[in-house]
């Protein structure tokens, strides 16, 4: 009786496979860098609710589409501004 071992997934293979997964969620990727304003809010933001990457972003997106929809994203960039953030 022989028993067969699976061969071990790369970490390449695994990252395909989680990517696939996500994407099958209806989940999209995105990527972009940060200016160091930016990186002190995401530390902020982080430390202050618990939230990972994804939740961080997804909300950035939701909260900036919401300010468009009602007008406000005049408001909310000179907001930033004022505020160097």
């Amino acid at each position: 009786m022989k028993v067969e071992k699976k061969k071990a997934l790369t970490n390449a293979e695994k990252q395909k496979r989680y990517r696939e997964r996500q994407k099958d969620r209806g989940k999209q990727e995105m990527r972009g860098y940060l200016s160091p304003e930016a990186k002190e809010c995401y530390r902020l933001i982080s430390e202050q609710t618990g939230w990972n990457d994804s939740v961080i972003l997804s909300n950035a997106v939701r909260l900036t589409y919401a300010a468009y929809k009602n007008g406000q994203v005049g408001l909310l960039n000179s907001w930033l501004t004022k505020n160097k953030l």
